[in-house]
């Protein structure tokens, strides 16, 4: 009887021993960094890491955007009260007579301080043949 408890002991180590043996070399496969899921996971991890630094980058893109937009946006703020101040300036100036207004294009294509030629002597050059001509 002992024997047949040491036989069937012996069968039943070795046959764990086989299980473990099968089981290591799916194992393996499965952990293979080219083909099973090691690979995968050793993929998706390289892809969050990229991920991470594009976040990184886009985050730090973003602040310097809004750094800027609210700069633009304060210089806007100030130019606008100028703008509110400069309209409010306007009405107190006295309203221009519509003539003044209609002559106002005439009086931009010939200003008066435009240089107008010199009613003095002109000198004008004479060709030779005229000059023999005249002798």
């Amino acid at each position: 009887m002992e024997l047949v408890a040491d036989i069937l002991l012996v069968t039943g180590a070795l046959g764990a021993g086989l299980y473990c043996l099968v089981l290591a070399r799916r194992l393996n496969r499965f952990n293979d960094l080219e083909k099973g899921v090691g690979g995968a996971v050793a993929v998706l991890s390289a892809q969050v890491d990229d991920l991470n630094r594009s976040l990184e980058k886009a985050r730090e893109t973003s602040e310097s955007s809004n750094t800027a937009l609210n700069d633009l946006t304060d210089r806007a703020e100030g130019v606008a009260k100028r703008l509110e101040l400069l309209m409010a300036s306007m009405h107190d100036v006295p309203d221009v007579a519509r003539e003044d207004v209609a002559s106002a294009p005439a009086r931009a294509q010939n200003p008066p301080d435009a240089k107008r030629p010199a009613s003095g002597a002109m000198f004008k050059r004479h060709d030779r043949d005229q000059r023999e001509a005249a002798q």
